[in-house]
């Protein structure tokens, strides 16, 4: 399922080890071809450097939705015990935010977690009516795979499938998709 510009038709490059895989994207990319993506079975340390990934910005959003739980808190206490239903209780104010602290983090905290669990489900775009491209299954378990769109590169099926072998692929199969 690859997008407009892509074929749908795919060469995988299933490899053994992670340092492998590491040498071959660089490789790979150093010989012209474009890498659709790389799965593993569990991070590697620099390869999204070396896919040429940007530096991601889910910092901000956590951010972001952190304020928006200090502030939803802050909103709600100061409603609550300030405005709605003011207690004065040995005649101290009716509302002290230094009271509410425990309310305050934890609204921040729920705001964060939960908001960034909805940024990762749309930013990978998963949920439950979409069905994972799976290029191969063992990619669950032991081994690493390196997806090439054969629509978007235009180099032959056979060059890039030598260029896999010979950065270190065990094997190279076709998915079509």
């Amino acid at each position: 399922m690859s997008d407009v510009n892509g074929s749908g038709k795919f060469l995988v490059g299933i490899y053994d080890d992670d340092d492998v895989v590491l040498k071959a994207v660089k490789d790979v990319k150093n010989a012209g071809v474009r890498i659709h993506e790389v799965y593993t079975p569990f991070p590697i340390h620099g390869l999204d450097v070396a896919l040429g990934h940007p530096r991601t910005r889910l910092g901000i959003a956590a951010f972001l939705f952190g304020l928006s739980g200090t502030l939803t808190a802050l909103a709600l206490t100061f409603y609550t015990e300030g405005y709605d239903w003011p207690m004065v209780v040995g005649g101290k104010d009716s509302y002290s935010p230094v009271v509410y602290v425990p309310v305050i983090f934890e609204l921040t905290v729920l705001f964060c977690a939960l908001g960034m669990v909805g940024t990762f489900l749309v930013s990978n775009g998963l949920g439950p009516t979409v069905k994972p491209l799976m290029y191969d299954l063992r990619t669950t378990d032991n081994k690493f795979a390196m997806a090439i769109d054969l629509g978007k590169n235009n180099i032959g099926e056979s060059t890039i499938e030598q260029i896999l072998k010979k950065s270190g692929a065990a094997e190279v199969n076709v998915k079509q998709f």
